[in-house]
Order: C-alpha cells, then sequence, then structure tokens
C-alpha cells in the first residue's frame, strides 16, 4: 500500500507529466475549438473541460505516442457529446415573451432590413468565415485541422478515426470549395486577375 508521501510525488509527476505533453497544444486546441463553437466563451468551456477529461484518463495515455492527436480527439469527442446533449434537452419557451419579441420584429422590419444591408456591407471583410461556415462540418473539420493547426494527414487521420486517403480528399475538395465561394470576393478586391 502506498503511503500518503508517496501519493503526493506520484501524483505531482502525473501533473508534470501532464503539463509537458498537453499544455503544449493549448492554443492550437482553443483554435479550433473557437472554430468549432464560434463563441470565445464556449470555446474556452470546452477547452477547459478538454483538459480535466484529459487529465483524469492521463493514464491511459501512451507515452511516445501523439499526445496532440489524442487531445484533439478528447475535443472533438467532448463536443459532440456536449452537441448531442443540448439537441435532447427540450426548449423551454415563453410564449408572452416570443409573440411581445414578434411584435417588435414586424414593427421594425422596415428598419431593420436597412440595417440588415450594412451590416452584411461590412461583412465582406470576413468572407472566409462565411464560406467556412458553409462547408460541410467533416469537410471544414479536417480542412482546419490541416491549415489552421498543422496537423499531418496522419495525426488527422488517427484523430478523425478515418482513412489517410478520405483525409486528402476532403482537404482538396475544401479548398475547391473555398475558391469557387471566394474567387469573386478576390477578383473584386484585386487577389486575382
Amino acid at each position: 500500500m502506498k503511503n500518503f508521501k508517496d501519493l503526493d510525488s506520484s501524483e505531482t509527476e502525473k501533473q508534470v507529466n501532464f503539463k509537458d505533453e498537453a499544455l503544449i497544444h493549448q492554443q492550437a486546441l482553443y483554435n479550433y475549438a473557437l472554430k468549432i463553437v464560434t463563441n470565445a466563451d464556449d470555446a474556452q468551456d470546452l477547452l477547459q473541460e478538454t483538459y480535466y477529461k484529459a487529465y483524469k484518463s492521463y493514464d491511459q495515455f501512451e507515452k511516445g505516442t501523439n499526445s496532440k492527436a489524442w487531445m484533439f480527439m478528447i475535443l472533438k469527442n467532448t463536443f459532440i457529446n456536449n452537441y448531442r446533449k443540448l439537441k435532447r434537452t427540450p426548449v423551454k419557451v415563453d410564449y408572452d415573451e416570443v409573440e411581445n419579441i414578434f411584435e417588435n420584429i414586424k414593427t421594425d422590419q422596415t428598419h431593420n432590413n436597412q440595417l440588415d444591408m450594412e451590416f452584411y456591407n461590412n461583412l465582406l471583410s470576413d468572407e472566409l468565415s462565411v464560406a467556412l461556415a458553409k462547408l460541410p462540418a467533416k469537410m471544414r473539420d479536417v480542412f482546419l485541422m490541416y491549415d489552421l493547426n498543422g496537423f499531418t494527414y496522419e495525426e488527422i487521420a488517427e484523430t478523425v478515426i478515418i482513412p489517410i486517403g478520405t483525409v486528402r480528399s476532403r482537404i482538396y475538395r475544401a479548398r475547391r470549395f473555398l475558391y469557387k465561394e471566394l474567387s469573386g470576393y478576390a477578383k473584386l478586391n484585386g487577389y486575382l486577375n
């Protein structure tokens, strides 16, 4: 049986090893979380939950394997599980509040149309985000992992659990889709001739 002194040192060793393996990927994980949840607070929550789960299951991590892929897999699975929970939770609606909101929307409709046009005109510089949002999730995830986070094909295949050929084809299709979506914008702004 371990005494308390041994328990403290093993826990400290686990913490040190975890910091060495997992914390170096924090910024890449946060960037990816931000892309899939599109809200800084939700991305921070997802990141925190990912690190909590990773630390809890760190004993199962095989030393010498790809810690980056392991952390991204935990983040992706956590996101999917949270999404499933949200989907199952029924939404409670206060119908009086909805009716009031609907009435306000109806009266402000003409004013809002003008504001919407201004808003969308200001968003033209953010065309990439709009185009990324149009990508199917499977293509977007692989594309972001490769081009934004610098994953190799092998790391992506291991994280998403798909063949390397599928990784390559999704990246190719995502790039082709983005080219089609953004070529008009690029020509308009002088990026393409």
